[in-house]
């Protein structure tokens, strides 16, 4: 894999100015090298709004004194923790439904422990080749001493070599088995659907209430970002503090989804799709039928990676 994007590169068209070089340490000129961690102690919900806050999707979680990466913890593995997945054992056993003990629990009981990461020496095609075959969307980089020094996302790579698929249309991309569901459904549902499928976002599909055609059409996307900001700013968030905990995810999801919705016809080329994502800071965009405005597939940064890579 590695070896094909090289060739691609090196076969590009002259056109464009892709300034990659492949040579050792070349990742951290596209490394975020202020990055935001939290020690194996930090409460679940403070890393939790931690996220939130800075509008971040993963935190390495470093050991105090060293510094060295122990874990890492992300968006998915905390609806995994409140939504029903493996992780929410540990509210049902470990605390007997106790959300307040659970929440207040130290982050170490649900990070991940064998942590993917990449050397300072690497270069940006072997993080590109690592996200892919291990469907990993970004990866700490340590030093010598196992500290961390920067992270890398599948943004910072597709923003990196876009060029290699300028002129491409989202109909080539774009993913068109897609999972959907509708503004009735609960939070919680919604937050399973999520964890079970590994999917950082949902379309949100049904009838338009301002129109009087009953054809379903994509109507808004949430995304497990939208979900967790949810948990932690919405005024029901307090119930977690009592046995009310569970009215928290029985709210429909149509009280998250965005007025705005940002989608683009099967024929838009990717150049305009990557300046979307970067101009609305979003890392997905429903493809629609012009006419009739249906979903037809949607394209994430992941699908425009894979198609840089492979």
């Amino acid at each position: 894999m590695k070896n094909k994007i090289i060739e691609r590169i090196e076969n590009a068209d002259e056109d464009f100015e892709i300034q990659i070089t492949n040579e050792k340490g070349d990742i951290m000129s596209v490394a975020l090298k202020d990055v935001i961690t939290a020690t194996p102690s930090t409460p679940i919900i403070n890393v939790a709004n931690l996220m939130t806050k800075n509008n971040i999707r993963r935190v390495p979680i470093t050991e105090p004194g060293s510094g060295k990466i122990l874990g890492i913890i992300t968006t998915m593995d905390i609806l995994d923790f409140f939504g029903g997945g493996k992780r929410y054992n540990i509210i049902t056993e470990k605390y007997n439904g106790n959300f307040l003990s659970a929440i207040n629990a130290p982050i170490r009981e649900i990070m991940t422990k064998d942590v993917k990461t990449m050397s300072y020496k690497d270069t940006i095609i072997d993080a590109a080749s690592v996200m892919i075959e291990d469907k990993i969307g970004g990866l700490p980089i340590i030093d010598d001493d196992e500290q961390i020094i920067g992270m890398i996302t599948e943004g910072d790579i597709v923003s990196k070599l876009k060029e290699l698929i300028f002129g491409r249309e989202a109909r080539d991309l774009m993913t068109d088995n897609i999972i959907t569901t509708t503004p009735g459904t609960r939070i919680e549902g919604v937050t399973k659907i999520m964890v079970r499928n590994s999917l950082r976002r949902i379309p949100i599909v049904g009838e338009d209430p301002n129109s009087n055609s009953k054809e379903e059409k994509i109507l808004g996307v949430v995304t497990a970002s939208d979900v967790l900001k949810y948990l932690g700013d919405h005024e029901l968030f307090a119930k977690l503090f009592s046995n009310e905990g569970n009215d928290v995810v029985d709210v429909t999801i149509d009280n998250l989804m965005e007025d705005f919705l940002i989608t683009a016809p099967m024929y838009e080329k990717t150049e305009n799709l990557i300046d979307l994502m970067k101009k609305f800071s979003i890392k997905g965009i429903p493809i629609v039928d012009e006419d009739t405005n249906k979903l037809i597939g949607i394209v994430t940064v992941r699908d425009l990676l894979k198609a840089i890579v492979e």
